[in-house]
């Protein structure tokens, strides 16, 4: 383990630590860390640190008006994404970002424990909760180390409403566990689904189930009456942008009974942008100087790109019939809430939070409506 930079002082367990704040405690209990690999078709290759957390509550920098809470039982994910975001945020680990982020995957086993006495503070306000905002929490891992369901109890248990975003068709394993949180307290599931092109989703996201699947757990979950909101993200420029493509992934999104849509397009931040360019140079290569082009001025595409596909979206979504449902008077399934963000979107003075002003969500809800 490459982790010496993030010991806890006189052991030899990895801690998490904040790139900016090199001194922050560590995370990690002290007892040992066990490193596990499994000689199964859908882990070969992988390797998985077992951790003892100290926390697992983590409080969002800023001010968010989704949620200020989010909890992420992994660290690292199998669904090898190759725009993933939080690359990054591996290298606070002296992992790199590319190939140990798909590869070197952190379990927090006793996350549902710790998170019990978290919740059962004086101090907790019972604050909303995100789940899937840094990696997915239903990866492939979540299939072996179960660690959703004893969370998902814990914060139904405690009154916590929670929020999961997810790319994992694997939540519908737990559906009986979120019918009966959600008759608690407010629960609210999204799916990301960006297109439906199979070439693509093969290359950049080979991890994850197919789009036609994701599609019929938002079908599930929407026949469940619990709902689900689809996140069409990310919209790759140049790959999955046309409009033929766009209308034919929305109206699948709403054939499938999606409570809202919202788009997003494609941000390559640091670590995932290298990543991501690595990725196109050997499957897309003439698409590298017009992705150069776009991306000139830094994570994001210019704003009149993301105003045209959102415009689009919007455009599409209203012919087929998706809007936002009010929620019934006392139901704890948050419906008509709108699609869950990442936690610094709305940060005042942040670059994240003016790029995303140009891509709201789409349906607000219509005053008029019955």
């Amino acid at each position: 383990m490459r982790w010496s930079g993030q010991l806890i002082s006189g052991n030899t367990d990895a801690a998490e630590a904040s790139a900016s704040n090199p001194t922050q405690p560590g995370l990690f209990a002290a007892s040992e860390t066990v490193v596990r690999t499994f000689d199964t078709p859908g882990f070969r290759g992988a390797t998985f640190y077992e951790v003892h957390a100290k926390s697992v509550l983590n409080k969002v920098p800023g001010s968010s008006p989704m949620f200020g809470w989010t909890i992420n039982p992994y660290r690292g994910c199998g669904h090898r994404c190759v725009y993933c975001f939080a690359r990054q945020t591996h290298t606070y680990l002296d992992f790199d970002a590319g190939l140990d982020f798909d590869t070197r995957i952190v379990v927090k086993v006793n996350a549902s424990e710790v998170l019990r006495r978290e919740l059962a503070r004086p101090s907790w306000r019972r604050e909303s909760v995100a789940m899937g905002t840094n990696v997915d929490c239903y990866q492939r891992a979540e299939g072996r180390y179960r660690l959703m369901p004893g969370i998902i109890e814990a914060l139904a248990g405690s009154g916590t409403p929670f929020s999961i975003l997810t790319k994992g068709t694997l939540m519908l394993r737990d559906l009986p566990l979120l019918e009966a949180a959600a008759r608690d307290v407010p629960v609210q599931l999204a799916m990301s689904i960006g297109s439906l092109d199979e070439s693509v989703w093969r290359t950049v996201e080979p991890g994850t189930p197919s789009p036609a699947r994701r599609l019929d757990a938002v079908r599930t979950l929407a026949d469940s009456g619990l709902g689900c909101s689809v996140l069409m993200a990310p919209i790759l420029p140049f790959l999955t942008d046309s409009p033929e493509q766009l209308r034919a992934t929305v109206a699948a999104i709403a054939d499938a009974g999606a409570r809202s849509v919202t788009p997003i397009v494609l941000h390559l931040r640091t670590g995932a942008r290298e990543w991501y360019y690595e990725w196109l140079q050997a499957t897309y290569p003439r698409l590298v100087p017009r992705y150069r082009a776009l991306y000139r001025d830094g994570a994001y595409a210019p704003s009149w790109y993301q105003d045209r596909i959102t415009s689009a979206v919007r455009e599409y979504a209203k012919a087929y019939g998706l809007v936002r449902p009010k929620a019934p008077a006392g139901t704890g399934t948050g419906s008509g809430v709108g699609p869950i963000e990442e936690p610094n979107f709305r940060k005042v003075g942040n670059p994240t939070a003016r790029a995303a002003e140009t891509q709201p969500a789409l349906w607000e809800e219509d005053e008029n409506e019955n």
